[in-house]
């Protein structure tokens, strides 16, 4: 079967579409066992050539998610097609529709970068000649050619996952997933990562799926989000249109040298209203309350205990904050 081409961003019919997924599992044995719902009637659409994020702590079902779009795992209800294909009952075919790279990657550990990016090649279809081309271009793009004759287990956990990347890019697929991709990497190595992507959407309209609980990045490199939470999409945005239910607002975090100096009127004031975490409080608010606080805090004593001080505009984390989520599991 000829693997099917992507259209331009913008198309109608979608890359990927997810109808009322359920996967629930069973936990302990016998009269103690009991049922965790992992996915809770997901539906969503990924139009083909953007760039859509999974967005939500550890165990919030992203993972299991990916697992049922992989064709790895077989859902209790619901549908999955990708590009017209039905992911539930064909999932063999999805090897065929698109490129995973999860968070493990094992299998290639004892082989060079170079035998590893030539290997997945020809394991998707490439002939000799054009699997050796492959890697080559792959291996100059991302820059991987000082380590190309490493085998990956000797490599730093950057530069594994960077490799490991160039692997999920060859015998190109319209559709890329990506469970964290950039864990560990520099920001020459996460940069090289994005402009690979960048690349394949505009020669190819490559649909990017991205998997993360890194808000920063989150909010850099995505079209649109899904926040998922407990086995539920609770909101679906662009990162603007989400960010923009708490338009207004402006967080103000203060950041103590020791402790905070509670002793004084204002700080006390001020600690009842604050997102405590050690020596840094967290006040959401709005901007004319903000520049007040700042001005009592810096304009007096409170001050010399004050190690930092920043005023930032709402970003994703604050977006989840507000729909009730467990903002624990996040990056910052």
């Amino acid at each position: 079967m000829a693997t099917p081409q992507p259209t331009p961003l913008g198309t109608a019919t979608p890359c990927c579409s997810v109808r009322d997924l359920v996967k629930t599992y069973r936990v302990g044995r016998g009269a103690n066992a009991t049922e965790v719902r992992a996915n809770a009637g997901i539906s969503l659409e990924i139009r083909r050539g953007e760039v859509f994020g999974l967005l939500g702590p550890n165990g919030a079902g992203k993972s299991t998610l990916v697992r049922q779009l992989t064709g790895l795992l077989r859902p209790d209800s619901g549908s999955v097609e990708i590009l017209g294909h039905d992911i539930v009952r064909h999932p063999d075919r999805a090897a065929r529709l698109l490129a995973y790279l999860g968070q493990e990657s094992t299998a290639l550990d004892e082989l060079t970068v170079h035998l590893a990016v030539e290997t997945t090649a020809r394991l998707r279809g490439l002939g000799t000649a054009d699997a050796r081309q492959a890697t080559a271009d792959v291996i100059d793009e991302l820059a991987l050619g000082p380590i190309a004759s490493r085998p990956l287990a000797k490599l730093s956990g950057g530069q594994r996952r960077l490799a490991c990347f160039g692997a999920a890019l060859v015998g190109a697929r319209p559709l890329l997933v990506l469970d964290e991709p950039t864990t560990g990497m520099d920001p020459i190595a996460r940069r090289a990562v994005w402009s690979a992507v960048d690349r394949r959407r505009a020669a190819d309209g490559t649909t990017v799926l991205l998997v993360t609980h890194n808000v920063i990045e989150a909010e850099t490199v995505l079209d649109r989000v899904a926040v998922v939470d407990e086995g539920r999409i609770i909101a679906c945005d662009t990162p603007g249109g989400l960010k923009a239910m708490v338009d207004g607002d402006v967080r103000l975090d203060l950041v103590w040298r020791e402790e905070a100096p509670t002793d004084l009127p204002v700080v006390a004031e001020l600690s009842r209203r604050a997102a405590v975490n050690g020596r840094r409080w967290t006040v959401r608010t709005d901007p004319d309350d903000a520049r007040e606080l700042v001005a009592q805090v810096t304009g007096g004593p409170a001050f010399a205990a004050l190690d930092d001080f920043s005023l930032s505009t709402p970003s994703l984390e604050d977006v989840y904050l507000l729909l009730g989520g467990r903002h624990e599991g996040f990056e910052k």
